[in-house]
C-alpha cells in the first residue's frame, strides 16, 4: 500500500540534510511533484518546476501516471528511494511516461547541477491505479490581481 514502510535502503552516503528530508517525506508523503499546480481539472494536474543553478525541489511521492517534458537543457541529480544518486542530461522536449500500480510509488529529488535554469512540465494522470496525495492550496497557482 501507498503507506506501508518502505524497506531499509542505504542512505549513508548521502549528505545529512538530504537523508532528513528523506525520512520526513518517508513518515508524511508529499504529493508536491512540482513547484506549482500551474492547472487542474478533473482527469489531470499540470505541475511546473523551474530550478536555477544548485537549486533543488525536495523529495516528493509519484503515485499517479504521468510524464514529463524537459522545456530547457539542463543537467540534474536525483536521490532515488533505492539508496542511489544519477546524474542526468536533459535535452528540450525530452519526455519520459511513468505509471503505477495499485500501492506502487516512486520517491525523488532533483537538484539543478547544470550552469542554466531546469525548466519542466510534469502532468499527473488522476485517474490512475491510486488516489492523488492531498496537495496544500500553497501549491496552486494563484490568480492574478484584478
Amino acid at each position: 500500500m501507498l503507506d506501508k514502510k518502505a524497506a531499509a535502503v542505504d542512505t549513508s552516503a548521502w549528505p545529512a540534510g538530504i537523508r532528513q528530508e528523506f525520512e520526513r517525506e518517508a513518515r508524511s508523503p508529499n504529493g508536491c511533484v512540482g513547484h506549482e499546480l500551474v492547472s487542474e481539472t478533473e482527469t489531470v494536474r499540470v505541475w511546473m518546476i523551474r530550478l536555477a543553478p544548485g537549486e533543488r525541489i525536495g523529495f516528493h511521492r509519484h503515485v499517479l501516471d504521468y510524464f514529463w517534458t524537459a522545456v530547457t537543457a539542463s543537467r540534474g541529480r536525483q536521490h532515488l528511494m533505492d539508496g542511489t544518486t544519477v546524474d542526468y542530461t536533459y535535452q528540450p522536449g525530452e519526455t519520459r511516461h511513468e505509471t503505477y500500480g495499485p500501492g506502487e510509488f516512486k520517491v525523488h529529488d532533483l537538484e539543478n547541477i547544470g550552469d542554466s535554469e531546469m525548466v519542466f512540465m510534469t502532468v499527473e494522470t488522476l485517474k490512475s491505479a491510486n488516489p492523488p496525495l492531498p496537495i496544500p492550496a500553497s501549491a496552486r497557482r494563484q490568480a492574478a490581481a484584478a
